[in-house]
């Protein structure tokens, strides 16, 4: 497989951002390339890139350093570059609308509020593209929610949120090696709800128990309407 995917998590450049809320795509695409070997070596595009194999496929890791709001002109630019056809793009964000621990990938959709999708969504002409949100949940009482996304989790939360790091980690593995429709059924919801919505899932043939043969039957003397 020679073509190319691209993988764009959502943030702002800077240390400052580094744990807010709404740099959990950041860390999502840091956490894929941790798992896999890859580092951030590479500057293209007003984006840092880390570039490799990942389940067998040719995949470009993309943070953009243009902060949140002008997120789409560095993916512009590097899908141009690379040719990369928008199905094989997945951004990663932050969803206020989700409570912490909550996955949802869709295959196309609007912003919902979040400004690098919708930078996303002006430069590439289309809402067509995949997208994998992550919860950060709601702001409490009158809280601005511009306030809200650039704080850092609270600090009960933060097992939960390594623990949905790694299954956006996972949840982009599947779409890579088995598609999107896949993606979406194992992986969307909570924890306990992913799970129960992967044990519903038929069971490929290769993977059933084999079955013993019955005995061979005793031979038997041909029949004239064979």
């Amino acid at each position: 497989m020679t073509d190319r995917y691209l993988i764009v998590g959502l943030g702002n450049p800077g240390r400052e951002y580094a744990k807010t809320r709404h740099n959990i795509g950041f860390r999502c695409v840091d956490a894929i390339a941790a798992a896999h070997g890859l580092t951030f070596a590479k500057r293209q595009s007003k984006a840092l890139i880390a570039d490799g194999l990942i389940e067998a496929r040719r995949v470009l890791l993309v943070k953009p350093q243009t902060y949140m709001n002008l997120s789409g002109e560095a993916v512009r630019g590097l899908l141009d570059f690379y040719k990369i056809p928008l199905e094989n793009l997945l951004a990663v964000s932050d969803d206020l609308d989700l409570p912490v621990g909550t996955l949802r990938i869709r295959e196309k959709g609007g912003a919902g509020g979040q400004k690098g999708l919708k930078s996303l969504i002006e430069h590439l002409g289309t809402r067509d593209f995949a997208r994998m949100r992550i919860g950060i949940g709601r702001p409490p009482g009158r809280m601005d929610p511009r306030d809200y996304v650039l704080q850092d989790f609270d600090s009960g939360d933060t097992i939960l949120v390594i623990e949905t790091l790694d299954r956006a980690v996972r949840a982009a593995e599947t779409w890579l090696r088995d598609g999107l429709a896949i993606a979406m059924t194992r992986h969307n919801g909570t924890a306990d709800e992913a799970a129960r919505n992967a044990t519903a899932l038929p069971t490929p043939a290769s993977a059933a128990p084999a079955q013993s043969s019955p005995p061979p039957s005793p031979p038997t003397k041909p029949d004239a309407s064979d």
